[in-house]
Order: C-alpha cells, then sequence, then structure tokens
C-alpha cells in the first residue's frame, strides 16, 4: 500500500466491510434454520384436513425474503454505522450503536410491511427479528475490529 498525504498508511476499509457483510449475511441465513414463531404459529393455524389451505412449505418464500430484508435493509446499515461511530471507542460502544441502529431499522421495516400493532404480532416478530440481526452483527463487529493477521499463529 501506499502512503497517504499524512505519512501513513493508506487504510482500505471497503474490504473488510464485504467480508463483514457477507458473514453477517450467512450468521443471519443459518439462524433461519429455526423457523421464526410466526412461521410456525402460521403453519399449524389451518386444520390438516383443510384442502384450500397452503402447504407448509410455502412460507419459506417469506422467511427468505425477510432474511433478506433483514440484511440489506437493516444489518448493513447498522453494521457500517456502528463501526464508523465506534471506531475510536471500545468495541461494546460500537456494538451498541450497531443494536440501537438495527433496532430502530428493524422496527420501521416491521411497520412498513404491515405489522403495525400489538394485536398483529408485532413486539414478537421484532424481537425474534432483533435476536436474528444481533447475532450477525456480533460477528460483523468481530469482523471489522479485528486486524488481518492479528490471529496467533502456533508455534510447534
Amino acid at each position: 500500500m501506499g502512503d497517504g498525504a499524512g505519512g501513513g498508511k493508506v487504510r482500505r476499509p471497503v474490504p473488510r466491510h464485504l467480508g463483514a457483510m457477507h458473514l453477517s449475511g450467512t450468521v443471519l441465513l443459518l439462524t433461519f434454520l429455526v423457523p421464526p414463531l410466526w412461521m410456525v404459529n402460521a403453519a399449524y393455524a389451518t386444520p390438516p384436513d383443510d384442502p384450500t389451505a397452503d402447504a407448509p412449505f410455502i412460507l419459506l418464500v417469506p422467511v427468505s425474503a425477510m432474511c433478506l430484508a433483514l440484511h440489506l435493509a437493516v444489518q448493513i446499515p447498522a453494521g457500517l454505522l456502528g463501526s464508523w461511530l465506534g471506531r475510536s471507542r471500545r468495541a461494546a460502544a460500537g456494538y451498541g450503536f450497531a443494536l440501537a441502529t438495527a433496532g430502530a431499522l428493524s422496527l420501521l421495516l416491521l411497520y412498513g410491511v404491515g405489522w403495525r400493532s400489538s394485536s398483529d404480532g408485532l413486539p414478537t416478530v421484532w424481537a425474534d427479528s432483533m435476536v436474528r440481526a444481533s447475532l450477525g452483527l456480533a460477528c460483523y463487529m468481530w469482523f471489522v475490529r479485528t486486524r488481518a493477521g492479528s490471529a496467533p499463529r502456533r508455534r510447534d
């Protein structure tokens, strides 16, 4: 890498953020291996002998859409903002900024797709989405804050 105007190394954070985005998206996708409570409730809401009911596997489409929406609209902006606001602070502060941002963004996302009141199950779906997003955000913040090549090497 070249020298910057100040004589120090020029930092290239874009590859680190791209890697962190992919890692957090993978973790988010893996959290959906445990089905959301709203999906399980919807799958068991219809009687098994009802021929007009949709098959439960049809619910995989909204789950994958929810995973993609959470990643693009919540995790990536929250991770970028949390790492930017917490760049000169402790790791917990950056993660706290990211979680606060994710909480607001996920609430806006759920409100925008139609969950508007507690009778619709908004608190349950919001809590579920926050737990899933927070695991991915923790991986995002860890990946961005560790330096390349900082893993301890084994000495034989």
